[in-house]
């Protein structure tokens, strides 16, 4: 128990006689210093006394996407600890090819009577999706806040990235490094966060570049699938209209355009810079190191889970967009466009400013 308590004690940073008296149960210890104690517990794999469990509040149901793009693991770890820290149960409810729809696993989340439901991309994000859903939802009493998405006919609390933003960052790196024809790389347009980068990726080009708007929507907008293989088919097409630089809608289909360029012979990034959107888990051990914009994560989802708590506790929270801003990470697949980058020829150039 010496050796436990010193290691525990170690990983906390406190005395190993605050940690006898959390783990004895005893008063005069602030909450953050026990609730470093319990997660010194947790990472060193030693299993909380039966009087240190917390009781669940109830259950809170998350629907995700799957989860073979990194982001989603990710964001469903922040929104797990922080249920978790405010005493509820979360209940991850995934989203796979042929599997269960988003419709199915709501009901079987209602079924076992959760205190309300995180939606992660879900149908509030497809404009072209019937959103009567979600005020059937509303009517039978079931809290939610909807992430990533955003929908005037629904009325709850949204969380969601600034996406405009994030394709200003990307193409404002790129246009210093002496890029001047850029492609981006995305997935299906009937979806607003896909709408919204190409709003921000158009105005930069147009500000930054003095391209005109509609050349460069028919020009240098790809729409994809949002996997490796997608970026993969969407680089391509780009490479071929002479793009020296791509951004890519997320980390897994910039790791695709890399490999698209590779397979063409040329370097990243001393041919073709890529840019990618997320930051998503190991993405920074890539070779190269991935340049891309920072989805705000933590932040994110520390609110979903703050806006769905009121929600549940009686103090919902407008119908409204609560938006975060990314931040760009610059790292080793971005460079100075390569000097004797070949002009686009026949209708694929692009016109200057119009007077």
């Amino acid at each position: 128990m010496t050796a436990r308590l010193s290691d525990i004690a170690a990983q906390a940073g406190v005395s190993e006689a605050t940690v006898s008296r959390v783990l004895n149960g005893k008063p005069g210890v602030a909450a953050t210093t026990r609730q470093s104690v319990l997660a010194a517990l947790d990472v060193l794999g030693y299993e909380r006394p039966v009087r240190l469990r917390q009781r669940s509040a109830g259950l809170v149901g998350l629907i995700t996407p799957e989860l073979e793009n990194p982001i989603f693991p990710a964001l469903a770890q922040v929104i797990g600890q922080a249920l978790t820290r405010q005493g509820y149960t979360p209940v991850l409810a995934t989203q796979t090819p042929g599997g269960s729809t988003e419709d199915e696993l709501t009901e079987m989340l209602v079924d076992r009577g959760v205190s309300g439901i995180i939606y992660v991309s879900g149908l509030h994000a497809d404009t072209t999706a019937d959103t009567s859903r979600y005020e059937q939802l509303r009517a039978r009493g079931v809290p939610f806040v909807l992430v990533d998405g955003f929908s005037s006919r629904v009325q709850a609390p949204f969380i969601s990235p600034d996406d405009r933003a994030a394709m200003d960052l990307a193409v404002t790196h790129l246009a210093s490094l002496g890029h001047t024809r850029i492609g981006l790389a995305l997935g299906p347009k009937r979806f607003v966060p896909v709408q919204r980068k190409i709003e921000g990726f158009v105005r930069t080009m147009h500000e930054q570049l003095g391209l005109d708007r509609e050349e460069v929507v028919e020009q240098l907008v790809q729409h994809s699938l949002y996997t490796l293989e997608g970026g993969q088919a969407a680089a391509t097409a780009l490479l071929g209209r002479e793009c020296t630089a791509i951004v890519c809608a997320s980390d897994m289909m910039a790791l695709g355009a890399i490999r698209a360029a590779r397979r063409q012979g040329l370097r990243v990034p001393q041919e073709v810079s890529v840019v990618g959107f997320d930051d998503s888990p190991l993405i920074a051990f890539t070779d190269p190191p991935l340049t891309t914009v920072r989805k705000p994560v933590p932040a994110m989802g520390q609110a979903a889970v703050r806006t769905l708590l009121e929600e549940i506790e009686g103090t919902p929270a407008p119908h409204s967009e609560f938006v975060f801003m990314p931040e760009l990470v610059v790292r080793g697949s971005t460079a100075s466009a390569p000097g004797g980058a070949r002009p686009a020829a026949g209708p694929e150039r692009l016109p200057g400013p119009r007077g």
